[in-house]
């Protein structure tokens, strides 16, 4: 009787899952194939996308050094003067004011700033990171 029980048990088919998991996997297989084809597709028109972008950025940037060439030669003709006038550079020192022109107010600033300028910067030694803790980091337990 109890040879029979387990008989009965074993004789249950034992891959039952088996044909049901190879067609999900066939199917997912698939899947993931028609996916990397489409983003292959997509990547090839994208990179078309920025091709021609990139062509149109060219062309407007030679069209607005063109119009900038037309304009500064159009400026040119318009007022020949200005090839003949020379700038002043801006880093120029400036001429300094006699001693009888300065007031004592501005005698006693420009001692002021020219001993600031003369001395020394007192050095101090280096200080090392390891020493000071770093407050930002400090653990904080409760």
């Amino acid at each position: 009787m109890l040879d029979s029980t387990i008989q009965a048990v074993d004789a249950k088919p034992k891959h039952s899952m088996l044909p049901i998991l190879i067609v999900l996997f066939l199917i997912s297989y698939g899947l993931l194939a028609k996916l990397v084809v489409e983003q292959g597709r997509t990547i090839d028109s994208q990179r078309s996308l920025i091709r021609q972008l990139f062509g149109d950025s060219s062309q407007l940037s030679a069209m607005n050094g063109k119009s900038a060439q037309a304009q500064h030669a159009a400026g040119q003709a318009q007022n020949p003067k200005a090839k003949s006038q020379v700038q002043t550079p801006s880093n120029q020192v400036k001429p300094q004011e006699s001693p009888s022109q300065l007031t004592p107010r501005n005698h006693a600033a420009n001692e002021r700033s020219a001993s600031k300028a003369h001395k020394p910067l007192r050095q101090r030694p280096p200080k090392a990171a390891a020493d000071e803790p770093d407050e930002r980091r400090m653990l904080v337990v409760i």
